[in-house]
This record gives structure tokens, C-alpha cells and sequence, in this order.
């Protein structure tokens, strides 16, 4: 590990709905990266429950002072680590509605920022199922970037990957220095677009980029892609998964000279247009 680096950790799992069996192996892949010499932990969207039928997301949907969060909690204090948790079904504003939000929860137990899902998955994949997550998610509406000692930390929520404004606001207006992306891509769109659209972000914004994502079968009728990643501010690969649809961590040091180095040598936060640039462009 370099001298101005810190050690984090991206774990890939395949949830079901069953709320004990998904955190006994959550807190197995935390000791796996503690002894890895990991200080964070990225969990992928929905890392607590998957449901396997309709509505189940919604009857086990807490708020973030619940039991669940509250379990999370005390994995992080016990094991000195801090924890991404990524897409947790956080209680709605009404019982027909929850919330897709992304939890930080310091190596002191704390809850340190929280992330509601802006873009909701509400598509028909070709050669794949129909999704409509807004029937019963409702949508954030404020981009989150938080300070860590993994650097400025910028959260997202999967299909959020689809939508480059966000990470361009967490980078040049946020200061991000590394993207969060937990996921639960879909096995088509994953197969087509995962890997080069995080590269994309990272080239992008010059942020080292942290994928943890859902991988394999959770029950008959949903599958997810996997293929955990972490990418440098380059766009470069350096840490994969070698089974993508199994259970386990990578590690991978984030290199702060690495991310002054890229964005001083291609100076692109100097470069950009201004919004305004943009709107007399057009007319």
C-alpha cells in the first residue's frame, strides 16, 4: 500500500429474502476484508433483502432507526470498520411507498450520510422482465457527497449510473473524489453496458469509481449480473471478481496522489463549460 493510500473493500453477495441469512453473510465478508487490511466495506443494493415475490420489499421496509439499520450499526462499531450500504429499503411517506437509500455508517457505528435513489428503474429490458420501481419507491431529489477517510465520497444507487450529470455534479461541483455504485444490474443490461459504463464515470470525472454489485440467482424469478469492480481515476480495472456471479470481496487501495496526478496532467475541471456556456450555445 502506498504511503497516501487507504485500503477499501467491495463485496459481491447474492441476497434473498431472508433478513438474518443476508447479514450473516454481510458480517462474514466484513471480517474477510478486515483481515485484508480493508478500513470500508461497499455492499451492493439491497444487501439486506431481495424479495421473492411482490410486495415483500415493502412489508419489511424500515426506517433508519429500525432493527436493521441498527444491526448494521453495531457490525461497523464491533469490527472498526465503515460500512456502504447500498440500497436499503428505508420506510416510505406512506405504507404503499419506500425509499431506495444508500446508508454510510462510520467505524463508530454512526450513521454518517444517507442517499435516496434519484433515477427509478422503470423500463422494459429488451429480451428481459418489465421493472417499475417508482409503483412503489419514491424518488430522491439531493445529490449526497460526504468527507471519509477514503476521501470525498460521492453516493449514487445503480440505475443512477445511466445518468452522467449526477456524477459530474458529485465531481466538479461536490469535490467527489470516489463514486459509490452499488447495484443489482439486471443479467442483459449488465452483459451489455455494466463495466463500460462505470469506466465511462470514472474516465469522466477522474474519481476512482466502487462497484459492488448483486450477482447471481436470488430466487426464480430474479437474477443479477455481478461482476464487482473497482476502477481508478484512468479508467483502469483493479479489482474484479474472478467468479461474477459469486460471493466474495475484492480490495483495492485508493491512491490519493493518483487522483492529483490524473487530474492534474489532463486539467478537465479547468476546461468544462460553464452551465451558461451551454444555454446561449443553444439558442
Amino acid at each position: 500500500m502506498a504511503v497516501n493510500s487507504v485500503r477499501v473493500a467491495a463485496a459481491q453477495m447474492t441476497s434473498i429474502n431472508d433478513l438474518a441469512t443476508n447479514y450473516a453473510t454481510c458480517a462474514r465478508l466484513v471480517k474477510e476484508a478486515a483481515l485484508a487490511g480493508a478500513k470500508l466495506v461497499c455492499f451492493p443494493e439491497n444487501f439486506s433483502f431481495v424479495g421473492a415475490k411482490d410486495g415483500e420489499s415493502l412489508k419489511i421496509a424500515e426506517p433508519l432507526d429500525g432493527p436493521i439499520i441498527k444491526g448494521y450499526c453495531a457490525l461497523a462499531r464491533e469490527s472498526n470498520m465503515w460500512l456502504s450500504l447500498g440500497g436499503f429499503q428505508e420506510r416510505g411517506s406512506d405504507d404503499a411507498h419506500l425509499c431506495n437509500s444508500h446508508v454510510l455508517i462510520d467505524d463508530a457505528g454512526n450513521i454518517r450520510s444517507t442517499y435516496k435513489k434519484m433515477h427509478l428503474f422503470d423500463v422494459d429490458v429488451p429480451g428481459g422482465a418489465v421493472f417499475k420501481e417508482s409503483s412503489f419507491t419514491e424518488a430522491g431529489n439531493e445529490i449526497v457527497a460526504v468527507d471519509s477517510p477514503f476521501g470525498r465520497l460521492g453516493l449514487t444507487v445503480c440505475y443512477d449510473l445511466r445518468f452522467p450529470e449526477v456524477y459530474q455534479q458529485l465531481r466538479f461541483r461536490h469535490g467527489a473524489q470516489v463514486l459509490l455504485v452499488p447495484a443489482a444490474f439486471t443479467k442483459v443490461t449488465g452483459e451489455a453496458h455494466w463495466e463500460v459504463l462505470l469506466r465511462a464515470r470514472a474516465i469522466e470525472t477522474q474519481c476512482y469509481v466502487i462497484a459492488a454489485a448483486q450477482g447471481g440467482k436470488h430466487s426464480e424469478k430474479r437474477e443479477s449480473f455481478g461482476d464487482t469492480l473497482i476502477i481508478d481515476p484512468w479508467g483502469t480495472v483493479i479489482g474484479r471478481l474472478p467468479d461474477r456471479a459469486s460471493t466474495g470481496i475484492i480490495v483495492a487501495d485508493i491512491d490519493f496522489s493518483l487522483i492529483e496526478s490524473v487530474r492534474t496532467k489532463m486539467p478537465i475541471s479547468q476546461h468544462r463549460k460553464p452551465i451558461d456556456f451551454w444555454k446561449q450555445a443553444s439558442m
